[in-house]
């Protein structure tokens, strides 16, 4: 995520936490206003958990996070990649945007942007330029998706996982986005210096086009679609979400570098969804954000969303890193507490949990939280901004007292 420096203030302002605050009160305004809901349907309301984390393993998306079994297309069918996906994409464009509202998704890539709500935003009326769609998908003009697989915040190792060890998952991914956005291609864009994964995604995708299930006809569907690969070359602005006190530069910098321009911000909108990549219409969302895609349209977006607090819903990837016995990236339920993500899935912190000094809950760009705040807080969205922290891309970074004084040094 990137930081936001304002005039007079000797700090930077952290982006995450502040488009989150953005994101919660959209899904307010959102919700269906409590003179219109029906007393049948309060009643029939589950009541919510109070308990989260300890995910079990048939719940977790990511089947191959660790690279134990074949990330080839034959490896991830078998796992469950693939299945049904032209009944999904048949059921259309609608549908899948209603799933994805109806799963309370957010995006990951820090933002926490409501996914069904971005992705509608590519629902534009046909104007007459182009070709109307043979599965009714109206196009004004060719629409983009981009994948931001860049992956730069310090900390942050999620995305890279899933390319190297399920990447089919991103791919069928792209496929359902696509037709969610109507989109003609999607442009993933990765980080230069993951070479293995630049290799290793390519390679899927050819296998995806070999079976019929990218370019021209997916799957039977009469829907064409490509993806493409755009390999970057180590801009940290390109992969991050800029900001000052007047505008939001919606990752222009990464639709410039695409576009083979230097990786910089515009200076001004329109925003991508009105005028993005080579002009047309662009939504740019996380890798994690699309690899879920398709298991909540399999098992739907109810299913999805029954796990995590409310407006905080699902499962999420956590790279936990810094002085813990056992780092690692784990797929946990949203609203885990803190204290028992890093007890349960890394052994704890060295030298025990009353040598921990503070944790970096989302990245480097987020503020970081003493001990006495670690103790309780959620891993979700709302607590952490409630913290005075941030999300972000969920790269939890622990610091115990023996490495504190470094700390010190690099925020001063």
């Amino acid at each position: 995520m990137a930081r936001i420096w304002r005039l007079g203030v000797s700090r930077p302002v952290d982006m995450a936490s502040g488009m989150s605050q953005l994101a919660a009160r959209l899904l307010q305004k959102s919700g269906t206003p409590t003179a219109f809901r029906s007393l049948s349907a309060a009643a029939e309301k589950k009541p919510e958990k109070t308990s989260y984390g300890n995910l079990k393993d048939e719940d977790r998306i990511f089947t191959n996070l660790y690279g134990r079994h074949d990330y080839r297309l034959k490896g991830a069918m078998q796992r469950g990649d693939w299945h049904k996906t032209k009944e999904i994409i048949l059921k259309g464009q609608d549908w899948i945007l209603k799933e994805m509202s109806t799963s309370g998704l957010r995006g990951r890539g820090g933002a926490g942007f409501p996914s069904g709500m971005k992705w509608g935003f590519m629902k534009k009326p046909f104007d007459g330029r182009g070709k109307e769609h043979d599965l009714t998908i109206k196009f004004s003009s060719p629409k983009y998706l981009v994948v931001n697989a860049d992956e730069g915040e310090p900390g942050t190792c999620k995305d890279r996982e899933i390319m190297r060890h399920d990447p089919h998952k991103l791919i069928e991914g792209c496929l359902i986005a696509g037709v969610a956005m109507g989109a003609r291609a999607a442009y993933i864009y990765i980080r230069g210096e993951f070479y293995n994964e630049a290799v290793i995604l390519q390679e899927a995708i050819h296998e995806a086009y070999k079976a019929g299930f990218l370019g021209k006809d997916c799957l039977g569907t009469g829907y064409n679609f490509d993806i493409f690969v755009h390999r970057g070359m180590g801009a940290y602005i390109c992969g991050e979400e800029t900001r000052n006190d007047r505008q939001v530069f919606q990752f222009e910098a990464l639709i410039e570098s695409i576009e083979g321009k230097q990786g910089k911000p515009r200076l001004k909108p329109p925003f991508p969804a009105d005028i993005g990549l080579f002009g047309c219409p662009t939504t740019v969302t996380n890798v994690e954000t699309v690899a879920v895609a398709p298991t909540i349209c399999r098992r739907g977006g109810e299913w999805f969303a029954g796990f995590g607090r409310e407006r905080n819903r699902g499962t999420k990837l956590f790279c936990i890193s810094g002085q813990v016995n056992h780092p690692c990236t784990v797929e946990e339920e949203m609203s885990v507490p803190l204290k028992e993500l890093i007890e349960r899935h890394c052994g704890g912190v060295i030298g025990g949990w009353d040598n921990l000094l503070a944790i970096i809950p989302g990245g480097s760009s987020v503020p970081l939280m003493p001990k006495h705040v670690c103790d309780d807080v959620l891993m979700d969205f709302d607590a952490l901004v409630a913290a005075q922290s941030g999300l972000g891309t969920a790269a939890v970074i622990v610091m115990n007292k023996q490495v504190g004084w470094r700390c010190k040094q690099l925020w001063k």
